[in-house]
């Protein structure tokens, strides 16, 4: 057996674990979960564009909702000298399989390059830093329109000046749960939906469809102004409630 298959097998098999693992937590809480499955090689790639984009200057990133790394190990590559990525996961399985892929990862064992997991909610992370890049993987659409609305304000705040928030939205789902959710629950995705486009008409520079994922996902690109005040920032229809 030659070193590719050997490595291949690995790949395979690790592919296969967390796809239980997923399976595993949408069962105990498909809320805070909010997906079955690890995001695909295509998702992964659309998100962390922004920091093939602002190679090769170091770059402080944060990933929100990372479950069990699939996007993490596209990101940490793309990380230059010197650059520093906080990981936030809430869910304590997820957080400990992410401590062990950041201990693990080949290329972080050269460089200077700073990584912290942290088993917190994004709204309560202080680490006081300012981020040129957030990569957020929380499953959004499950939660209220007050949770969104804070966690998005939260991004913003977090975001340097002319920082870019990268985010996903599986395709269809609007539609599928105005159809098969009860009424309370469809009214409260219709909300959600709401309060993203109020964020995304004030700051979206571009939104990708990515086919290839399960299920297929829109990825959106948003962008901090350069220059207004904080509290300036916000579309008038999403002041702070």
């Amino acid at each position: 057996m030659n070193d590719w298959t050997t490595s291949h097998d690995r790949v395979l098999a690790q592919r296969r674990a967390e796809g239980w693992m997923f399976l595993i937590e949408a069962a105990r809480d498909m809320r805070t979960t909010g997906a079955v499955a690890p995001s695909g090689k295509a998702l992964a790639r659309a998100l962390t564009e922004p920091l093939r984009a602002g190679a090769p200057r170091p770059l402080a990133v944060l990933e929100a909702g990372a479950g069990t790394g699939a996007v993490t190990r596209t990101l940490i590559p793309l990380l230059s000298r010197s650059s520093r990525l906080d990981i936030v996961e809430a869910n304590p399985r997820f957080a400990a399989r992410l401590r062990h892929l950041v201990a693990a990862h080949p290329h972080l064992a050269g460089p200077p390059r700073q990584v912290a997991v942290h088993q917190t909610y994004v709204e309560h992370l202080d680490t006081g830093r300012r981020y040129d890049v957030i990569v957020s993987g929380l499953p959004l659409t499950n939660f209220t329109p007050a949770q969104v609305d804070r966690i998005m304000a939260r991004y913003l705040e977090m975001l340097h000046p002319g920082g870019i928030l990268t985010y996903f939205a599986y395709v269809g789902t609007r539609g599928a749960r105005a159809l098969t959710a009860s009424r309370a629950e469809a009214r409260r995705h219709a909300e959600v939906h709401e309060v993203m486009a109020g964020y995304q008409r004030g700051y979206a520079t571009g939104r990708w469809t990515v086919w290839a994922n399960l299920p297929p996902a829109h990825v959106w690109h948003l962008r901090r102004p350069l220059d207004a005040p904080r509290d300036q920032e916000l579309p008038r229809d999403m002041a702070r409630r």
